[in-house]
Order: structure tokens, then C-alpha cells, then sequence
């Protein structure tokens, strides 16, 4: 499974028109991009979309970013990662995640606990799971140490999202040599300031209500004002945007800190909309 280069997290290709889905996939595909990371907020089953976007590939490595545990038992997850990597091959990145307290518990109260003893509990259910899901291909969405820590130890490596270059930094040390890091970065193809920080400041503010977000932000020295006011400076910090190339800096500085594999989360005024001209503009610039 190669994890090198740079990849695309798209909430298109989990949600989108299952047509047009296929379409970006292959596209992307063809592009360059090594690997498609898809996100799992429920509505429908997150390893169907996998199966999807596996079948209209050929070579690119298909991640989740991430699986929520709490809504996807451990058994069937084993089960479907042998069948899909029956299937397919080695391309399945099994990217694990124990999401936020307010939206678990917002489906179900009091359900949400401690989120390291659950992971590693989920982790603990994998390996007895008849056949396990191996080590070397699922990761761990982690931000803090701890959790940085137990994906070291645990998995093939961490994928922490809305994150900047110094986060990367950190997380190597953390890490050590060895464990893939494979960030998030989220990219925005302007060069109009007052354009970037609306489409960036509406998108973020969702992220910024979860605890696990602000409280990464304050450990990256963002002040309480910077995260409750969504700053300026804290949306430059974690929200590239320019041209192309301002975007391909960005990845080479998390490449410098420490990272192995950076997947661009692309935002336009629409959210909705498959970012097909920005993916083919930020394909032209990679290496």
C-alpha cells in the first residue's frame, strides 16, 4: 500500500451523486492523487462508499477519515475489510476515529466515553476479530499526545485532521521514525482574503463547537478569543489559500515537519459542488 504523495479528503465522493462519484474518483485517480479519504458522520454505511470508490479505481489507496467507532461494530468492519481487500486488493486504509461527545450523544445520551480506553477497546476487538484487520493497514485519527501515542503503538500510524505544519511537527516527535503521519490540509484556490476567511470561517465553525478542535487549537497557541472568534490569523494558520502553488508550499511544509502522506480537503462558496477545476489545478503543480 503506498502512502507517499498527496491524496484528496473529499466529503463529495462519500455523499455526492454515486455517478458523478465515480467519475471524480477515477479522475482524481488519473490526476496523480495517491490516495481518496472519505469521512463517516453516519447516514449511510461508510464501507459501502469504500466498496464504491475501490470498484471505479484501479491503483489509488481508498482511506476512511475517518470510520466513527461508535457507529460501526468491530466484527462486521473485520469481516468487510477481508471481503473488500479479497476483492480489491491492498488499497483499503482503514482510518479509525472516536469522533466528538456532542455528536454521539446527540444520537444517544451518555453513549460517548472515555475516547482512549474506547479506541483501544475497538483496537483490542480488531485483532480477536476472525480474521483481524492487520496493524500495517489501519491508522488512527489522533491529535493529542496520548492519542498520538496509542496510534503509534497501535496502528500503522495517525491521521490528524484540521491541522497546520506546526501540529505535524509536533506529532513526529511524538510519534518517532516509523509511523506513517498523514495530516489533513484544507485548501482554498483564491488569492481574494475577504473570500477565503468567509468560505473558511463558515466551514470551520462547525468544527470549532467540538471540544477535541478548540481545545488542539489552544495547545497550538491559539488564544480562547482566536477560536471563539474564528481570527484571522487562526484561519491562516489551518486554512491554505492562494494559488496552486500556495497550496503545494503548504504541503511541502508539512512534508519538511515530519509527514509522509498530506490529503487536500479542497473548499469552494459551494459545498456541495464536486471541486473539479481546483483538483485539476493543484494536480498541475504536484511532483
Amino acid at each position: 500500500m503506498d502512502l507517499s504523495g498527496v491524496g484528496i479528503w473529499s466529503h463529495q465522493l462519500r455523499y455526492g451523486d454515486k455517478a458523478q462519484s465515480a467519475e471524480a474518483a477515477a479522475e482524481l485517480e488519473e490526476l496523480g492523487y495517491s490516495a481518496l479519504w472519505i469521512p463517516d458522520v453516519g447516514q449511510t454505511p461508510v464501507l459501502e462508499s469504500v466498496e464504491h470508490l475501490l470498484s471505479v479505481t484501479k491503483n489509488a489507496v481508498i482511506a476512511t477519515g475517518i470510520l466513527n467507532l461508535w457507529m460501526n461494530e468491530p466484527a462486521d468492519v473485520a469481516a468487510s475489510y477481508a471481503a473488500l481487500t479479497a476483492a480489491h486488493g491492498e488499497r483499503f486504509l482503514l482510518g479509525i476515529g472516536v469522533s466528538h461527545a456532542p455528536l454521539i450523544d446527540s444520537i444517544e445520551s451518555g453513549r460517548y466515553r472515555k475516547p482512549l480506553a474506547a479506541t483501544a477497546a475497538y483496537l483490542d476487538a480488531l485483532d480477536s476479530a476472525e480474521p483481524p484487520v492487520p496493524v500495517a493497514s489501519r491508522v488512527l485519527a489522533a491529535l493529542g499526545p496520548k492519542m498520538l501515542e496509542l496510534a503509534a503503538n497501535r496502528s500503522r500510524g495517525a491521521h490528524p485532521y484540521l491541522v497546520n505544519p506546526q501540529h505535524t511537527r509536533r506529532a513526529r516527535e511524538v510519534l518517532g521514525q516509523g509511523p506513517l503521519l498523514l495530516p489533513e490540509q484544507t485548501a482554498i484556490l483564491t488569492e481574494d482574503a475577504d473570500e477565503a476567511h468567509a468560505i473558511g470561517r463558515r466551514w470551520i465553525k462547525r468544527y470549532l463547537a467540538m471540544p477535541n478542535y478548540a481545545n488542539n487549537m489552544r495547545r497550538l497557541g491559539f488564544s480562547d478569543d482566536d477560536v471563539t472568534s474564528i481570527s484571522e490569523r487562526l484561519l491562516d494558520a489551518i486554512i491554505v489559500w492562494g494559488d496552486e502553488q500556495a497550496v503545494m508550499d503548504r504541503v511541502n511544509e508539512h512534508l519538511a515537519a515530519g509527514a509522509d502522506h498530506i490529503c487536500i480537503q479542497v473548499l469552494t462558496a459551494d459545498s456541495n459542488a464536486y471541486p473539479f477545476e481546483q483538483w485539476r489545478r493543484i494536480a498541475t503543480a504536484l511532483p
